[in-house]
């Protein structure tokens, strides 16, 4: 459930007309609603009330808007960060430094010691060589590095390719067959405190048999582990949890999710640690456009031009990602149109051959499921800007990302004195 929903006729955010804010802030625009992020936070929540104290932090990189983060902090996650400035917003917005998971392959030397100097929770250790690092950033600090080792369980996960995580090809995590050996020697090394593993096999899985499998391997690799003398505390299971984007698509639900979360890991004996991103925002946000023109199309049909363009919602254009469109004032009539933006690329195509609400030029419209992989994707290309982001509680709204104008981002620009 979300809480954009239609009244009168009428497209609104919780208790604000969407149009509202159109006219106020402009388009195009993310419009995040507070109620829906609340209520997603609490039912992954409760979803998990079988385990006992689980770890539940934020994957940033689903949305690392302050407020997105305030909101989820508040609801008392951590946050699981990619890289060093993910993790300076997750302390910017309140969260405690213990409560942080660094994760990723491409941890830099800077960034581990900024890390380490911060007292972050735990490390997720990508590779062997990761490990020989921070150990010795750790060492010569004086310090030892919270860590968990990040293994790539080879299962397919079943999603696009450009968003698996868990197969042997992909470039996350140490090879499971491999792991005994790598754990084995990272755990005897000063400056690291080797305390558990890792597994995330992939986005937007649409099934829990992929969980179950790989989690069955981390199982038996956890006995596999102790057996040899390793304490084995924590298990961090990721995320990857999908959500709804066509209207009536059903996939498992948080419930579901947890029930074979404690089926799967009965008797392990740890602290279990969790990376919802997606599953939190993705329905919590829209992005809100509106029609420049309608053109008509060679042999096929119309084009309805909007505002929005790949470099504000990149997805459908990296991944032919779907988002159900809608009228914000929906007239009662359809037509079968394809929805593009203004970029000068093909890709720059939001719908092909799509069923949607009529549309006429002036029309405001919105991409549901927006509010993950959306704002933070953005870029600049074709000088257009960064797209503005709105935050809705109640009856009131805030900016909470200011739009940035062309003209701010060549003011940073220099051209130097011998092209004078």
């Amino acid at each position: 459930m979300d809480h954009f929903q239609l009244r009168d006729g009428e497209l609104y955010a919780e208790d604000v007309p969407l149009a509202r804010i159109a006219e106020e802030i402009g388009t195009p625009v993310y419009v995040y609603s507070r109620a829906t992020l609340e209520r997603h936070a609490r039912v992954f929540r409760e979803a998990l009330s079988e385990l006992d104290n689980p770890h539940i932090a934020f994957a940033l990189k689903s949305n690392p808007n302050l407020a997105v983060i305030k909101v989820l902090q508040r609801q008392g996650f951590g946050a699981d960060v990619v890289s060093g400035g993910e993790m300076k917003r997750a302390l910017a917005a309140g969260v405690e430094a213990q409560d942080i998971i660094f994760s990723g392959v491409g941890k830099t030397h800077r960034e581990m010691a900024e890390a380490l100097d911060a007292g972050i929770g735990q490390f997720n250790i990508e590779s062997e060589e990761e490990g020989h690092e921070l150990a010795l950033i750790a060492e010569r600090k004086g310090l030892s590095a919270p860590a968990a080792l990040r293994v790539n369980p080879d299962v397919d996960a079943r999603t696009h390719a450009k968003i698996s995580t868990g197969k042997a090809e992909n470039k996350f995590g140490v090879p499971i067959n491999r792991a005994e050996e790598i754990f084995a020697d990272l755990s005897q090394r000063p400056g690291m405190n080797l305390r558990g593993l890792a597994v995330h096999i992939g986005s937007q899985l649409s099934s829990l048999d992929p969980f179950e499998k790989a989690f069955a391997r981390v199982g038996a690799l956890v006995e596999t582990l102790r057996s040899q003398g390793h304490a084995i505390t924590h298990v961090d299971l990721g995320g990857g949890l999908g959500v709804p984007y066509k209207a009536g698509e059903v996939l498992p639900s948080p419930a579901e999710y947890g029930a074979m979360v404690a089926r799967a890991t009965k008797g392990w004996d740890v602290r279990l640690m969790f990376e919802p991103g997606r599953v939190i925002t993705g329905n919590a946000g829209v992005l809100l456009t509106r029609v420049i023109r309608v053109k008509r199309g060679g042999n096929g049909p119309p084009f309805v031009i909007v505002d929005a363009a790949m470099n504000d919602l990149a997805r459908p254009a990296l991944y032919d990602a779907w988002h159900d469109i809608d009228a914000v004032r929906p007239s009662g009539g359809r037509m079968t149109a394809n929805v593009v933006g203004p970029i000068c690329e093909t890709g720059d195509t939001f719908a092909r051959d799509r069923d949607i609400d009529a549309l006429v030029a002036g029309d405001l419209a919105v991409f549901r499921t927006a509010g993950a992989y959306g704002a933070t994707m953005a870029s600049s290309y074709n000088s257009r800007g960064f797209v503005a982001e709105v935050m809705v509680d109640g009856d009131k709204f805030a900016v909470v990302a200011d739009r940035i104008a062309p003209e701010e981002i060549t003011a940073a620009e220099r051209v130097p004195d011998w092209l004078e």
